[in-house]
């Protein structure tokens, strides 16, 4: 028995079927519901709602395989789960074009006043000098993260003749004749623009932080497309009010249940919410219609020997 606990797009069944596999579709399961079946799943296809921690796994007395639907394996002891001969994977080529794409949607907004300036017209206030935009053409972009999204931003980042300052602690012998392989201290010194593609792991967990913010040389634009907890929600709200940063788009925040915000949290939403220099997305940058499919089918192909 394979169970799904996440929405997935119908490739996913049609493969299973045909296999004549069996398998369970708990899109709403919460954490106690799953716990209850775990015992007769051979397979389990996961995103990001329910923690697959040492209880659930212990529990998972038949369990095989663990196919993550996405990126960032966070939710999920992949430690122990090895440990109990459970293989694990992901997907995150997926959905990599599709928040590349959103992280050059976000930047060209906030570069050019896009967002600002169309709320403006909407209320009937025409201001052009005051929605001069800056060009991203020639600016130096710094990339921390170089694994699937931070290659891909790369790649569109190309046609814009930038320089790219990318860093990655785990990668090597990726630049080219417009990727510099670099460090963060010099991202921080140098870059005009600095996007975020980190796992979210102990190591960068608010890797974004008040030393981060305090070395920032140019007044960067900073884009997080990754995981909300990268950046020090308090420390970001901090360079906005000192002015240094230009500005922020952020399609991910540090808790995004925004129905139990506590009144410090309240607080520092309400304030990116109302400032005109912060794009907020709903952790949309790898959901578009293409990228159900190929997460998908990723994902099939990656368990595609767990099945025989």
């Amino acid at each position: 028995m394979i169970i799904i606990t996440t929405p997935v797009h119908p490739i996913i069944f049609d493969s299973l079927s045909e296999k004549g596999l069996q398998f369970k579709h708990l899109p709403n399961a919460n954490y106690n519901e799953l716990l209850e079946q775990i015992t007769e799943a051979t397979g389990l296809i996961v995103a990001t709602q329910i923690t697959i921690d040492k209880r659930m796994i212990d529990s998972a007395t038949n369990l095989k395989w663990i196919g993550r639907l996405g990126s960032g394996m966070e939710h999920i002891d992949v430690v122990y789960a090895n440990s109990k001969n459970i293989r694990c994977v992901s997907s995150p080529e997926g959905n990599r074009t599709a928040v590349a794409e959103h992280a050059l949607g976000l930047l060209l907004c906030l570069m050019r006043n896009i967002s600002k300036s169309n709320n403006e017209v909407k209320k009937r206030i025409w201001l052009r000098e005051e929605n001069r935009g800056i060009e991203l053409n020639g600016k130096t972009v710094g990339i921390i993260g170089f694994g699937n999204t931070g290659s891909a931003f790369a790649r569109l980042l190309s046609a814009f003749n930038v320089t790219v300052l990318a860093h990655d602690k785990y990668k090597q012998g990726f630049g080219n004749e417009y990727i510099i392989e670099s460090t963060v201290e010099a991202i921080t010194q140098r870059a005009d623009v600095i996007s975020f593609h980190l796992p979210l792991t102990n190591e960068t967990k608010h890797i974004a932080n008040d030393a981060f913010f305090k070395k920032l040389q140019k007044k960067p634009y900073i884009i997080n497309t990754s995981r909300g907890s990268i950046i020090d929600t308090k420390k970001l709200r901090e360079a906005i009010e000192n002015d240094s940063i230009k500005g922020a788009a952020l399609d991910v925040l540090e808790n995004e249940k925004l129905s139990s915000y506590s009144e410090i949290e309240n607080d520092d939403f309400n304030f990116l919410s109302s400032s005109e220099n912060v794009l907020l997305t709903p952790h949309i940058g790898g959901y578009s219609f293409e990228a159900s499919f190929q997460l998908s089918n990723v994902l099939l192909k990656k368990i595609e020997p767990f099945l025989k």
